[in-house]
């Protein structure tokens, strides 16, 4: 499911890009290549339908990543295969510290081994 959200995202993405695109912010864009006043879709018409096509593709898109978020797969308890093979690489590389010891507790000297020879 997640899958198919992230795949409707980036389809909805270009496809808002390309209609922004068209767009020009003083009204030329794709309405400026239509010179004649007696075409099916008038120059009025062409900007309504951009916007609201921009609109409806950007709150198109807000719904889905507010569904990405909710459908993400949440099963990983310890994380993929290689973060764990990571992490035991960095705790065999990293020695064993010493024990430590209590304050005013003495040890025992060590003694010299004698060689038996």
């Amino acid at each position: 499911m997640y899958t198919l959200i992230v795949i409707l995202i980036l389809i909805v993405s270009v496809l808002l890009a390309l209609i922004v695109l068209v767009q020009n912010s003083k009204g030329g864009g794709l309405v400026s290549n239509f010179g004649g006043a007696n075409q099916m879709m008038g120059v009025r018409q062409t900007t309504d339908f951009l916007e609201k096509a921009t609109w409806t593709l950007g709150g198109i898109l807000v719904v889905l990543c507010l569904l990405s978020s909710i459908t993400i797969p949440k099963n990983v308890k310890e994380g993929n295969a290689y973060d764990t093979e990571m992490r035991q690489q960095i705790e065999n590389m990293i020695p064993a510290a010493p024990a430590t010891q209590a304050v005013g507790v003495e040890t025992p000297a060590e003694t010299p081994v004698e060689n038996p020879e």
